[in-house]
């Protein structure tokens, strides 16, 4: 059985929303490779209080704010080593290698220009995604939704879901919904076919829990998102083999839509969470207002309908 290490890890943003890697030195294991700064976590020493004092020992810096980001499960061949990162958004002192180690401050989507950590992939991510992923209402009218993207959150991923269309009637709203969305800063995820997606220049694609199922290798290029929605351990784990980037997981709670329904509640989000190692955003009777709880465990943010376009008018 491998050896199980904890280390807490930092994500430290300037002004410019650079985040700091660090290169491991030689005579360290990986020696040449980039990573986050940071440390193990000493028994009977809560994640948080590990990061101030590696952060401290390593980089000379005092944390003065910082979230939870992401938890990472990454398998070696001889150890397997859990990720326990924050998000470090206010410090004191100007960071220096106290090891001699050298340091980039890059932002997250040039950072696969660096040789980083196989670990690391999830955190960068984490670091690029957006706090909201909203789905267009299943009952909307195409003008509705159109009108209504220049309320939506600023950077925020838009998913075009829309299962009553045929391909061609698909594919004609995302052609008039794709200039709009570049234009507000909206990254829009395809349903429904892969190769549209692709073809399309859309930021990615979005798998249904039943899509898994069926497909055997990831459906899209590395240059796109690949998301899925999940309900279960074994959702997760099926979407995880296919390579997924990040997940929808729910309900969380009680939807109008579906009072009924399946829930997970705040625990078993949690878990599915805990299981993840990639980033997950929460659905189901959540919203914005919920950002802190769902960082909180690590996750993303929220995904959701009403909650992003009841304000508009467009639900």
């Amino acid at each position: 059985m491998r050896p199980v290490i904890a280390v807490a890890a930092g994500c430290l943003v300037n002004a410019s929303g650079e985040v700091l890697i660090a290169q491991r030195p030689a005579g360290k294991i990986a020696a040449g490779q980039w990573e986050f700064p940071g440390g193990k976590i000493e028994p009977g020493e809560r994640s948080d209080q590990a990061l101030a004092r590696e952060l401290e020992e390593e980089l000379g810096v005092r944390v003065r704010t910082a979230r939870p980001l992401i938890r990472v499960r990454h398998d070696y061949s001889d150890r397997t080593v859990v990720l326990d990162t924050w998000l470090v958004s206010a410090y004191e002192g100007e960071p220096h290698g106290r090891e001699n180690q050298a340091f980039a401050w890059v932002k997250p989507e040039r950072m696969n220009q660096y040789p980083l950590l196989a670990a690391d992939a999830p955190i960068v991510a984490a670091l690029r995604l957006p706090a909201d992923y909203v789905f267009t209402p299943a009952g909307g009218s195409d003008e509705g939704c159109l009108a209504g993207l220049s309320h939506l959150p600023r950077g925020a991923l838009l998913r075009l879901r829309r299962p009553g269309l045929d391909r061609e009637a698909y594919a004609a709203l995302a052609r008039r919904m794709l200039p709009q969305c570049q234009a507000q800063g909206l990254g829009l995820m395809f349903d429904g076919s892969p190769e549209l997606a692709a073809a399309s220049g859309a930021a990615g694609w979005h798998a249904r829990a039943a899509d898994l199922q069926r497909l055997r290798e990831r459906p899209v290029p590395a240059s796109m998102w690949f998301a899925a929605s999940v309900h279960n351990a074994q959702d997760v784990t099926q979407a995880k083999a296919l390579g997924v980037d990040f997940l929808v997981a729910g309900s969380v709670k009680a939807t109008p839509s579906h009072p009924a329904g399946h829930t997970l509640g705040w625990a078993g989000f949690s878990e599915l969470v805990s299981l993840a190692s990639v980033p997950v955003y929460g659905i189901g009777g959540i919203g914005p207002g919920d950002r802190a709880r769902l960082h909180g465990v690590y996750a993303q943010g929220a995904a959701g309908i009403s909650a992003y376009w009841s304000r508009v008018g467009s639900s």
